[in-house]
């Protein structure tokens, strides 16, 4: 096994195209062990995801975004959703490596808002952001009736996101995200970085430590671009149909699946 401190290049270095992934995680259970004793691995290597993350733990959001373009670019996504989160990943990203590749999921039931940020965002930074969905919202229907995401919001979650998901992810070897331990109960133990069971491959989390205050400095003082369904009290947007702004003293995700148990779509838990 690879020690991690091989792959920490200097950071003039870090365009250099890593050398071609191999799979290696067949029976990986998340924490080192399986039935063929196989580890994840980088570049080819097999390494020990206890002792990455650690290392990527450590590591600044800048820093780790560099390392994680130096180590998997071009096979690395960034998934974005144009919350705040998202502008911030991007300015990040793109100073960095101005081709790197961002992905977008549309449900087709996103706020005009969102998409007029993603178009802000694509004028700003001159990105063409991939697209992503599911069948079409009339097939939907067709097939499950209408209000499936009322019925049934998991199913409804796992069409419009999780199946095109799966599709963006394909041939992919990690991927980013802009889940921060603030969100919510659910997210406090988040990583920064691991393996991602669900999709099996990496996952890198950069803002997970990231509070609100960093967040806004950053978007201000670089006059990043943002959904503005943020100043209107939505500190987490999703689609139209099922996203509200949360009650005083609420979680910021308390607004997502309001009226019921769900915190989560399928993609990030």
């Amino acid at each position: 096994m690879r020690r991690l401190s091989s792959f920490l290049v200097p950071r003039s270095s870090f365009l250099v195209r890593p050398r071609p992934f191999h799979e290696a995680h067949e029976a990986f259970n998340g924490n080192g062990h399986g039935r063929s004793a196989k580890l994840p691995t980088i570049q080819g290597c097999g390494v020990d995801p206890s002792e990455v993350s650690a290392t990527v733990e450590s590591m600044g959001a800048e820093d780790a975004i560099r390392w994680a373009i130096g180590t998997f670019h071009p096979r690395l996504r960034f998934a974005v959703s144009f919350q705040k989160t998202s502008s911030v990943i991007i300015d990040i990203a793109h100073r960095i490596q101005p081709d790197a590749h961002f992905f977008y999921l549309d449900t087709e039931l996103l706020f005009p808002e969102t998409y007029a940020t993603r178009n802000a965002l694509a004028a700003r930074y001159g990105i063409e952001f991939e697209r992503f969905a599911g069948i079409a919202l009339e097939e939907q229907r067709n097939r499950h009736g209408a209000n499936l995401w009322r019925r049934d919001p998991d199913a409804c979650c796992g069409i419009r996101k999780v199946e095109a998901m799966r599709e963006a992810l394909d041939g992919v070897e990690c991927w980013v995200s802009g889940i921060r331990r603030v969100d919510s109960k659910t997210r406090a133990g988040a990583a920064k970085f691991g393996w991602d069971k669900r999709f099996g491959l990496w996952k890198l989390n950069p803002l997970a430590d990231w509070g609100d205050d960093q967040v806004w400095d950053h978007i201000k003082e670089g006059h990043v671009p943002y959904n503005p369904l943020h100043d209107q009290g939505y500190p987490s947007i999703g689609c139209m149909l099922c996203t509200s702004a949360p009650g005083v003293g609420e979680e910021a995700r308390a607004g997502r699946w309001a009226g019921t148990d769900r915190t989560e779509c399928g993609i990030n838990g």
